[in-house]
Order: C-alpha cells, then sequence, then structure tokens
C-alpha cells in the first residue's frame, strides 16, 4: 500500500490528549501539526538538560548527583547508538522518530516529569518504536522516568514493554488521526504530512 502520511510520536501523543478532552483545542493541535513555534517550557528545558546530562555528561552540576547514577545504572550496556532514527510502516502511514539510545535488546526513553503516575507511557506513541527496531533486535521499549517533585525531592520510575505489550490503541488512534487531517486538510500547512504533498 503506498504511503499516504507521514506520523511522528509527538504530534499523535498530542492528538490523543485531544481525543482525551485534554487541555489541548482543535486550533492548538492544528497549530502542533504545523509545527508552529511555540516557547520552549521551562519543563521541556529541563527534560533536555537532563537527557544531555545523563547521556552526553554535559552541565551535570545542574542535577543532583545521586539522580544522575540512578538513571545511568538503568541504562542499557553498552549503549549501541544514541538518537536513533526508526520509521515503520502502518498500512499508508509512515510512523517516524528519534528514540533516546538503544542497547543491544533495548531501546531506552529518558524522560521527565513533576508528577509521575505508574503506567503513564503505556499507551504511549513512542511505545510503537519497538516494532520499528526490533530487525535491529530490540525487544524491550523502555522509558526511564526522573520525576523532580515540587518539593525538591527526586525518584526515579521504570516502565518497560515489550513486543507482546498491545498496541490496538495506538492503531486506533492512527485511524482517527487520519481522518481528523482528512477533515481538516484545508489547514493543514506542513507539506511532511501528507507524502503527495510538497516538500
Amino acid at each position: 500500500m503506498p504511503i499516504q502520511y507521514r506520523f511522528y510520536p509527538t504530534l499523535l501523543n498530542n492528538f490523543a490528549r485531544y481525543l482525551r478532552g485534554g487541555s489541548l483545542s482543535v486550533g492548538e493541535l492544528l497549530d502542533s501539526i504545523n509545527r508552529v513555534p511555540s516557547p520552549t517550557t521551562a519543563a521541556q528545558q529541563r527534560g533536555v538538560s537532563f537527557e544531555d546530562a545523563v547521556v552526553k555528561g554535559e552541565n551535570e552540576d545542574q542535577f543532583d548527583t545521586g539522580i544522575l547514577r540512578k538513571v545511568r545504572k538503568l541504562l542499557p550496556r553498552p549503549i549501541v547508538e544514541t538518537q536513533v532514527y526508526c520509521q515503520w510502516e502502518i498500512d499508508d502511514v509512515l510512523f517516524y522518530g528519534y528514540v533516546d539510545l538503544i542497547g543491544k535488546f533495548k531501546a531506552v526513553d529518558i524522560k521527565t516529569t513533576s508528577s509521575y503516575r505508574p503506567g503513564r507511557f503505556a499507551d504511549n506513541h513512542q511505545n510503537l518504536y519497538l516494532h520499528a527496531l526490533k530487525r535491529r533486535g530490540i525487544k524491550l521499549m523502555e522509558y526511564v522516568i526522573a520525576e523532580f517533585k515540587p518539593d525538591g525531592q527526586a525518584e526515579v520510575h521504570v516502565e518497560s514493554y515489550s513486543l507482546t505489550h498491545p498496541i490496538d490503541k495506538q492503531l486506533e488512534e492512527i485511524r482517527l488521526f487520519k481522518a481528523f487531517l482528512e477533515e481538516h486538510r484545508a489547514s493543514i500547512t506542513d507539506p511532511k504530512i501528507f507524502t503527495g504533498e510538497k516538500s
């Protein structure tokens, strides 16, 4: 089946949030689809800085050494590759993106949050990376989550998902997202979403 659409996890996760009746309006979702620039939040910057500190050793002094040590202990050894491009064809959709790092058998994405709840990433579209990477021998998608609490305390959590973890919800959201895009096609300005459009 020819590829008609190109989707990445952040876009699909935003759509899932919209479907759940989250704080995302149609206009904000369209801005996300069209990659309208928005200011980086402090939380987003902390996440990028934390990942750089853990993986690259950059600006480690911004974070407690204990939390860096805990997260590093959970990473695969050896780390085979960082910022790994993934793609997987799902019917007429090319799903693509970058996972933070891979070891021999698992892919890891480092997350930060101020409030963690167990199972938070069970339906995350990044779980589809696992299917994109299985031909490389990857059998596990793992989220290593640093929770920076408002009181200054920090904890580390891990969520692991195997190839047998259900992805029915994500696949249904992809189907619904295609319908949403077709309904709002006149408002879509990002040429990368539809493969037949000029880049």
